[in-house]
């Protein structure tokens, strides 16, 4: 538990970045060695967890339904809700019943996670079920809510329940966390996992230089050369103020200082999202990625925010923003950007393979309901004529 818990043990004031010139091998010294060596002995003993794993894995149930899974070879954030969204909103646009299933973490008996409160927020006409079992909440979501298709958020590991389409998130500008497994990298798995892959979406690809995105195009086309690769970037569209019904133009944080914080799993993604606005980040503070605000968390963050110099805002992410639910921060305004997914390259390779999973799911829902008239058929004595009715004057 504390190896997969490992990268998000980031302290506020910076223990995230602490961590990151850890793992990249920036930090140098004595004690950044040791610590190195440490989480690779550690990574030996996840690596052997996971071979084991493999090697007693039972067959995926499949279900009903097509199931969609997005997912990736990282932990942190590679930019997943966005795509989830888009792909969300890109099969309800062609009126799919298209419901989403994640495990939920961070969540409790009480409260829904903060990716659950964000995407209900923004795919308010699309069923969110949170649970460990996804084939138990893939059954509910089938029988229950007549779904059509099953988009699996986070998904690429969780390999109990089948999947007919794997889309695989990396990032640009972290491909292979560091190229070890956890701790001593990012890596949930082996980057041979890939060759389960329908497709990968590369994310944030406006982030990193164009030598450097051409070198990671050609590494996928050389080691995985069947293997489609779609380009994308995350983009702000406008910025969320709760309380307000419509989002406000980035022009509200053009040339303004701003101080940040966030609970994500790549907080400097977050920071370059600010500065490509055109805000100045004069001050930042980093929380754990799923973090929980407490009330003396939030009595921390009022002092900050009145300590800013004058003029100075304040900005979250949106995952933050839907576990506040505030408006200011010690008398500054907070605002969140609301960040999109935006495809550069390879959309109708993307728009292929979702095609084919909505034919596969009309045409499962057809052999249902053929299924239920030919039941019916036999159930129902010969000469059956239908219900009678009497005949009105």
């Amino acid at each position: 538990m504390l190896i997969a818990l490992a990268p998000n043990m980031a302290l506020k004031g910076g223990g995230s970045r602490d961590w990151e010139r850890l793992l990249s091998g920036e930090a140098r010294g004595p004690l950044a060695s040791l610590g190195r060596m440490g989480l690779w002995l550690a990574s030996g003993l996840y690596g052997a967890g996971w071979w084991l794993r493999e090697a007693f894995r039972k067959k995926p149930v499949q279900l009903a339904r097509p199931v969609i899974s997005v997912g990736n070879l990282t932990v942190g954030g590679t930019g997943k809700t966005p795509a989830v969204a888009w792909i969300a909103r890109w099969l309800r646009d062609r009126d799919i019943q298209v419901a989403l299933l994640s495990r939920g973490y961070g969540a409790d008996d009480n409260r829904q996670n903060d990716e659950a409160l964000l995407l209900e927020e923004i795919l308010p006409d699309v069923p969110h079920l949170q649970g460990p079992d996804r084939v138990e909440t893939g059954k509910t979501a089938i029988d229950e809510l007549e779904s059509q298709l099953l988009l699996l958020d986070d998904g690429f590991q969780h390999r109990g329940l089948y999947r007919d389409l794997d889309l695989v998130l990396i990032d640009a500008t972290c491909p292979w966390g560091h190229g070890h497994l956890l701790p001593r990298g990012l890596l949930r798995e082996p980057v041979r996992g890939l060759n389960r892959a329908h497709a990968v979406l590369l994310t944030r690809c406006d982030q990193v230089e164009a030598d450097r995105l051409a070198d990671l195009r050609a590494l996928l086309k050389r080691k995985f050369p069947d293997l489609p690769v779609v380009l994308t970037r995350h983009h702000a569209v406008g910025l969320v103020r709760e309380g307000e019904d419509e989002l406000l133009p980035l022009e509200q944080l053009v040339g303004r200082d701003v101080a940040a914080f966030s609970g994500i799993g790549r907080p400097e993604a977050f920071r370059k999202t600010l500065e490509q606005i055109g805000a100045r980040v004069v001050d930042q503070r980093v929380f754990p990625d799923h973090f929980a605000y407490d009330r003396d968390t939030v009595r921390d963050l009022r002092h900050w925010a009145s300590s800013q110099p004058e003029g100075t805002v304040m900005a979250c992410t949106r995952k933050d923003l839907v576990k506040l639910r505030l408006a200011d921060l010690g008398g500054r305004p907070l605002y969140a950007p609301h960040v999109e997914l935006e495809i550069l390259e390879g959309r109708e390779t993307l728009e292929a393979l979702l095609e084919k999973q909505c034919e596969a799911a009309m045409a499962a829902e057809q052999i249902d309901n053929d299924s239920v008239i030919h039941l019916r058929e036999r159930e129902e004595p010969s000469g059956y004529a239908g219900p009678y009715i009497e005949e009105q004057p």
